[in-house]
Protein backbone atom coordinates (compact mmCIF):
# COMPACT_ATOMS: atom_id res chain seq x y z
CA UNK A 1 0.00 0.00 0.00
CA UNK A 2 2.87 2.65 0.77
CA UNK A 3 4.74 1.73 -2.30
CA UNK A 4 1.89 2.70 -4.21
CA UNK A 5 0.78 5.83 -2.79
CA UNK A 6 5.14 7.13 -2.79
CA UNK A 7 4.73 5.92 -6.75
CA UNK A 8 1.63 8.08 -7.57
CA UNK A 9 3.23 11.14 -5.18
CA UNK A 10 6.56 10.43 -6.97
CA UNK A 11 4.18 10.08 -10.42
CA UNK A 12 2.58 13.34 -10.02
CA UNK A 13 5.45 15.11 -8.96
CA UNK A 14 8.09 14.51 -11.68
CA UNK A 15 4.64 15.34 -14.07
CA UNK A 16 4.14 18.05 -12.20
CA UNK A 17 8.22 19.33 -12.44
CA UNK A 18 8.50 18.47 -16.04
CA UNK A 19 6.96 21.97 -17.24
CA UNK A 20 10.19 23.42 -15.59
CA UNK A 21 12.65 21.21 -16.68
CA UNK A 22 14.10 20.11 -20.27
CA UNK A 23 13.50 17.47 -22.27
CA UNK A 24 10.94 15.11 -21.60
CA UNK A 25 12.69 12.92 -19.04
CA UNK A 26 11.07 13.49 -15.81
CA UNK A 27 7.37 13.15 -17.76
CA UNK A 28 8.10 9.82 -18.63
CA UNK A 29 9.84 8.61 -15.70
CA UNK A 30 6.54 9.93 -13.99
CA UNK A 31 4.27 8.57 -16.28
CA UNK A 32 6.31 4.87 -15.48
CA UNK A 33 5.55 5.57 -11.80
CA UNK A 34 2.15 5.80 -12.44
CA UNK A 35 1.74 3.38 -14.58
CA UNK A 36 3.36 0.40 -12.28
CA UNK A 37 1.93 1.71 -9.05
CA UNK A 38 -1.73 1.47 -10.76
CA UNK A 39 -0.42 -2.24 -11.76
CA UNK A 40 0.80 -2.76 -8.35
CA UNK A 41 -2.66 -1.58 -6.75
CA UNK A 42 -4.09 -3.84 -9.42
CA UNK A 43 -1.70 -7.13 -8.01
CA UNK A 44 -2.45 -5.89 -4.90
CA UNK A 45 -6.36 -5.00 -4.43
CA UNK A 46 -7.41 -7.13 -7.50
CA UNK A 47 -9.47 -6.12 -10.01
CA UNK A 48 -11.66 -3.35 -8.26
CA UNK A 49 -8.86 -2.19 -6.57
CA UNK A 50 -6.65 -1.64 -9.29
CA UNK A 51 -9.30 -0.11 -11.50
CA UNK A 52 -10.13 2.31 -8.47
CA UNK A 53 -6.39 3.07 -8.08
CA UNK A 54 -5.88 3.51 -11.61
CA UNK A 55 -9.28 6.34 -12.10
CA UNK A 56 -7.44 8.12 -8.92
CA UNK A 57 -4.36 8.45 -10.92
CA UNK A 58 -6.09 9.55 -13.77
CA UNK A 59 -7.93 12.20 -12.03
CA UNK A 60 -4.32 13.55 -10.52
CA UNK A 61 -2.69 13.60 -14.07
CA UNK A 62 -5.97 15.53 -14.78
CA UNK A 63 -5.86 17.93 -12.13
CA UNK A 64 -2.40 18.87 -12.25
CA UNK A 65 -2.73 19.56 -16.12
CA UNK A 66 -5.77 21.89 -15.17
CA UNK A 67 -3.22 23.86 -12.25
CA UNK A 68 0.10 23.89 -14.35
CA UNK A 69 -1.96 24.87 -18.04
CA UNK A 70 -4.98 26.87 -16.40
CA UNK A 71 -3.85 28.48 -12.66
CA UNK A 72 -0.52 28.68 -13.18
CA UNK A 73 -0.47 31.31 -16.58
CA UNK A 74 -2.61 33.20 -14.61
CA UNK A 75 -0.78 34.04 -11.80
CA UNK A 76 2.34 36.15 -11.07
CA UNK A 77 4.56 33.51 -11.18
CA UNK A 78 3.48 31.85 -14.07
CA UNK A 79 3.17 35.25 -16.45
CA UNK A 80 6.81 35.35 -15.49
CA UNK A 81 7.52 32.17 -17.39
CA UNK A 82 5.36 32.63 -20.20
CA UNK A 83 6.87 34.89 -22.70
CA UNK A 84 3.85 37.73 -23.52
CA UNK A 85 5.89 39.95 -26.14
CA UNK A 86 4.60 40.31 -29.47
CA UNK A 87 6.74 40.68 -32.52
CA UNK A 88 4.43 43.56 -35.21
CA UNK A 89 6.82 43.58 -37.73
CA UNK A 90 7.75 41.60 -40.79
CA UNK A 91 11.26 39.92 -41.55
CA UNK A 92 12.28 41.14 -44.63
CA UNK A 93 10.19 44.10 -46.31
CA UNK A 94 8.64 43.34 -49.60
CA UNK A 95 10.57 43.46 -52.82
CA UNK A 96 9.13 46.42 -54.59
CA UNK A 97 6.40 48.74 -53.47
CA UNK A 98 3.07 47.79 -54.90
CA UNK A 99 2.41 50.98 -56.15
CA UNK A 100 5.69 51.29 -58.06
CA UNK A 101 5.45 48.26 -59.92
CA UNK A 102 1.96 46.95 -60.52
CA UNK A 103 1.07 47.49 -63.89
CA UNK A 104 4.32 48.31 -64.97
CA UNK A 105 6.19 46.87 -68.30
CA UNK A 106 8.47 43.97 -67.21
CA UNK A 107 11.31 42.20 -69.42
CA UNK A 108 11.93 38.29 -68.81
CA UNK A 109 15.79 38.28 -67.82
CA UNK A 110 15.96 34.30 -67.45
CA UNK A 111 13.66 31.97 -68.44
CA UNK A 112 10.38 31.94 -65.82
CA UNK A 113 9.69 28.35 -65.40
CA UNK A 114 7.44 29.80 -63.65
CA UNK A 115 9.90 32.00 -61.25
CA UNK A 116 13.05 33.45 -62.06
CA UNK A 117 14.32 37.27 -62.42
CA UNK A 118 12.56 39.61 -64.36
CA UNK A 119 13.39 43.42 -65.22
CA UNK A 120 11.43 46.80 -64.38
CA UNK A 121 12.30 50.05 -64.85
CA UNK A 122 16.21 49.19 -64.55
CA UNK A 123 15.61 47.39 -61.87
CA UNK A 124 15.88 43.59 -61.14
CA UNK A 125 13.39 41.69 -59.02
CA UNK A 126 12.30 38.07 -58.56
CA UNK A 127 9.57 37.36 -59.94
CA UNK A 128 6.64 34.60 -60.66
CA UNK A 129 4.85 34.21 -63.63
CA UNK A 130 1.18 33.29 -63.47
CA UNK A 131 1.28 32.02 -67.30
CA UNK A 132 4.11 29.24 -66.37
CA UNK A 133 7.21 29.07 -68.75
CA UNK A 134 8.33 31.96 -70.47
CA UNK A 135 11.08 32.25 -72.42
CA UNK A 136 14.02 34.85 -71.68
CA UNK A 137 13.57 38.29 -73.22
CA UNK A 138 10.30 38.12 -73.47
CA UNK A 139 7.76 41.52 -72.55
CA UNK A 140 5.33 40.83 -69.35
CA UNK A 141 3.18 43.18 -66.84
CA UNK A 142 3.58 42.84 -63.36
CA UNK A 143 0.17 42.40 -61.92
CA UNK A 144 0.84 41.85 -58.07
CA UNK A 145 3.65 41.80 -55.10
CA UNK A 146 3.86 39.30 -52.35
CA UNK A 147 6.15 38.56 -49.61
CA UNK A 148 9.07 37.45 -51.38
CA UNK A 149 8.90 38.29 -55.11
CA UNK A 150 6.69 40.40 -57.53
CA UNK A 151 4.13 38.18 -59.84
CA UNK A 152 3.92 38.51 -63.67
CA UNK A 153 1.99 37.62 -66.34
CA UNK A 154 2.31 37.86 -70.56
CA UNK A 155 0.94 40.88 -72.19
Amino acid sequence: MNAIILLFVVGAMLLAAEIFLPGAVAGIIGGIALAVGSLLSFREFGFGGGLLASFGALVLVGIMLYLELVVLPKTSFGKRMVVQSIVGATSQPLPAAPEAVVGRAAVALTTLAPSGYVEVDGRRYEAFCRSGHVPKGTALRVVGVDNFRITVSQT
